[in-house]
């Protein structure tokens, strides 16, 4: 059954009226990343591809504009840049809330929860029992399954629920689950502690544990969440590595919450660190999947077929350090836009790149560009009349670096003033918001500039910059470093320009798209 022929809920077009909702999401809400109509919502969940529909899930409360009682939202698309919001698809029981997990197509109903030869798709899931906080916080979490037959829009919960009850540890969630096609097991990786667990089953039902990984490697300033386990091919070359996502709380570059990974190998029952990756993580920790402080509990697809062979991976994108606090009361949080994951070896290790997925091309409008750009101490770049800076994607490259920094600006009438860009000189790249409107809703929104430190050698910058009104996606070198940083300003932007200090540079070339998305 194809979800094309289902109902789906449509979403209201925004109202043309003046009520503080269709003025906030005049303001806020973005054109082509997914937020919800109404209530909160953080961690993406359940991620699959079935009958040419991307599934993306959620933690949602849709009862308020803070964290509560969690549900799974869920939502539907044909492309990952328009999307269509479904009914909620799993509500919270006996066993508690509906915390973070994963969903996987049973091709073969290994599960036997299929019926007249419907594949069922099995989503795993944390239940957070929150009664028993107060008298036993270290059994509040187990995992649970629940199954669809009509290709993810309906649930029904497991009966024999939880599939895997708690060992005695209090932040024991968020399984991520993996078809091991080399092996022909079912592999579960999920969070305990400040460690991951892996186990395995042959049924999605009936679950071994493996093994155990992180005990003192990688970042443990907070609680590990939401990981993820998937090989990928390096770049260039016949090897195959295993890439491992944790996400913490605190613990990030920047502070607050980031996604750090780990290259390896997996021999079905045990994942181990690359032993050059890790020596190079013992020099510094450099190894995040987005070095800004917006992009957090990101995990991959299921289910892609193999003629596309894509690693596909969203975040949320907020921080835990004042995600309940942004200045939106319909909704609050948006998703990253999803991104294509790759990996090269670099610097005698191994990086993870990310890159906008190439769906987005297909929202291309008019396009402007400019080359050879003399750049002395400022530029004027770009300005409305030129495009629409709420919704853009900005290309740029500049071949011969000098020792300077390049300090591109986005700023509007009323004063707000968003810079970002790369200090050759100390070798970073930087977001600074603290000016870019709105920040006096936390302490630890505007405080300080983010950065990232370069990590490998090149005299060129090549960017990509990603504009949605209130959120910013920059992809530098070709997604060798990211970073992702909200904003919400007074006004939208209406130039952008590059600066340097008191010398002369030359921007090769600059392409901007304004992207057509309502």
């Amino acid at each position: 059954m194809l979800l094309a022929c289902k109902n789906e809920p449509k979403i209201a077009d925004q109202q043309q009226d003046e009520t503080p909702a269709a003025i906030e999401d005049g303001n806020y809400r973005p054109f082509f990343h997914f937020t919800p109509k109404v209530g909160w919502m953080n961690d993406p969940n359940g991620m699959f591809f079935y009958n040419e529909y991307y599934h993306l899930y959620y933690q949602y409360y849709p009862d308020g504009n803070t964290w509560g009682p969690m549900h799974w939202g869920h939502a539907i698309s044909t492309d990952m840049v328009t999307w269509k919001e479904q009914p909620i698809a799993l509500y919270p029981d006996e066993l508690g809330y509906i915390f973070s997990g994963s969903a996987v197509v049973d091709h073969e109903n290994t599960s036997g929860l299929g019926e007249r030869g419907i594949a069922p798709v099995i989503a795993m899931y944390t239940s957070h029992n929150s009664k028993k906080e107060e008298s036993d916080p270290t059994n509040v979490e187990t995992q649970s399954i629940a199954y669809s037959l009509d290709e993810g829009l309906s649930w029904t919960k497991y009966e024999d629920n939880p599939v895997i009850k708690n060992p005695g540890i209090k932040d024991f969630r968020d399984p991520k689950v993996y078809w091991d096609a080399a092996r022909s097991q079912w592999v579960m990786v999920l969070a305990a502690g400040q460690v991951t667990h892996f186990y395995a089953s042959e049924n999605l039902k009936d679950w071994k544990f493996l093994s155990t990984f992180g005990d003192g490697i990688g970042n443990h300033g907070g609680v590990w969440e939401c990981p993820d386990l998937f090989p990928l091919p390096v770049e260039g070359t016949e090897d195959v590595k295993w890439v491992h996502l944790v996400s913490i709380s605190p613990g990030g570059l920047n502070g607050g919450s980031a996604t750090q990974y780990f290259v390896g190998d997996f021999d079905g029952k045990t994942f181990t660190v690359d032993e050059n990756f890790a020596k190079e993580m013992e020099k510094a920790h450099t190894f995040w999947v987005d070095f800004g402080k917006d992009n957090y509990a990101g995990v991959t697809w299921s289910d892609i077929p193999e003629t596309d062979g894509r690693r596909l991976f969203i975040g949320w994108m907020s921080n835990w350090q004042y995600a309940n606090e942004v200045p939106t009361e319909t909704w609050r949080s948006a998703m990253t836009l999803p991104r294509e994951l790759k990996l090269i070896a670099s610097e005698g290790s191994y990086r993870l790149l990310s890159i906008p997925v190439k769906e987005l091309e297909g929202y291309r409008g008019a396009k402007f560009k400019k080359d050879g750009v003399a750049i002395k101490n400022k530029e004027q770049l770009i300005d409305s009349k030129t495009a629409d800076l709420r919704r853009a994607e900005i290309n740029f490259t500049i071949s011969n670096l000098e020792e300077t920094v390049y300090t591109f600006e986005l700023s509007n009438s009323r004063g707000d003033l968003l810079s970002f860009g790369y200090n050759h000189k100390d070798q970073y790249f930087f977001i600074d918001r603290s000016a870019a409107g709105i920040t006096n809703f936390s302490d630890d929104f505007g405080d300080k500039m983010s950065k990232a430190k370069k990590g490998y050698s090149e005299d060129s910058l090549k960017g990509t910059i990603l504009l949605d009104k209130t959120s910013i996606e920059l992809f530098f070198d070709d997604g060798k470093t990211v970073m992702t940083e909200i904003f919400f300003p007074k006004a939208p932007f209406e130039t952008l320009a590059l600066k340097t200090e008191n010398q002369e540079v030359i921007l090769d070339h600059i392409e901007v798209h304004e992207l057509k998305i309502n």
